[in-house]
């Protein structure tokens, strides 16, 4: 579903500031993989995200999603293949618009423009539906302005369009980061239950160690802009917080020294 085929992003190149973010990266994901990726400040997580995305493009080496050579179309070109949710709750919705446009919006996205009715009885009883599946209450305010939303109402309402139109790659970016953790937690197992619903292939990136053990499949952990640790299987089920530290100080020749993952449990 994704490969990755020796990417690498320079920043700065030449210049005293020059920073390598991804050093010949390599990575596939079948379809169906929810793949969680954790690493400390400047792994290179978000900027590996950031150029599936198409966000700025990379200096060497090829992306494809679905066997489609994307690594040379512009980020509004990938975004049919893609659905995305980021750590900013304020990013992904527009806020002056009501719940129910929001939600057209997204169930449109990478369709033809027609000048049908804004929105139809039908598909405001499919938007009813979906938002009731939330277990927030948002369908009984389908016209409320989306900016009058909590932090997690908010991020909840993004998954959901994000994943209207089940997308052949879901990419989430710290998305619970900016969530108080009872929200948080509630965001990640709504997380859970859309994308084996959908059966989705996903790829998340996390600062929490345990949310990164309890969700998926597979765990990557990055360092200086390479994948040093790639666990699945009956290793992941069995794995434990210090077990994948101890994993990280093996494959990276260091420990790991990121009070933001570490102190996160």
């Amino acid at each position: 579903m994704l490969d990755l085929k020796s990417i690498s992003k320079t920043f700065n190149a030449g210049t005293v500031n020059e920073k390598t973010a991804l050093n010949n990266l390599c990575l596939h994901l079948n379809d169906g993989d929810f793949v969680t990726v954790i690493g400390g400040n400047g792994a290179g997580k978000s900027t590996m995200l950031n150029a599936v995305a198409g966000a700025w493009p990379v200096d060497e080496g090829t992306i494809e999603i679905g066997g489609v050579n994307v690594t040379k179309l512009p980020e509004y070109k990938r975004a049919k293949y893609l659905g995305r949710v980021f750590q900013d709750p304020m990013t992904g919705t527009a806020a002056s618009m009501q719940i129910e446009e929001n939600m057209a919006l997204a169930a449109r996205r990478g369709l033809s423009r027609t000048l049908k009715k804004g929105i139809s009885s039908k598909e405001r009883e499919f938007y009813r539906e979906r938002l009731a599946e939330l277990g927030l209450g948002l369908e009984d305010r389908m016209t409320s302005k989306v900016g009058l939303l909590s932090g997690g109402q908010r991020q909840a309402l993004t998954l959901l369009m994000a994943t209207m139109n089940p997308p052949k790659l879901l990419l989430l970016d710290e998305h619970t980061a900016a969530l108080d953790p009872g929200t948080a937690e509630k965001v990640l197992n709504l997380t859970r239950r859309i994308v084996e619903e959908h059966q989705l292939t996903c790829l998340m990136i996390t600062h929490n160690m345990q949310s990164a053990i309890d969700l998926g499949n597979r765990i990557l952990m990055m360092d200086s802009g390479n994948i040093v640790l790639d666990i699945g299987g009956e290793e992941k089920k069995n794995m434990t917080v210090e077990g994948l530290l101890e994993k990280f100080r093996s494959g990276a020749g260091k420990a790991l020294d990121n009070d933001r993952i570490l102190l996160s449990d």
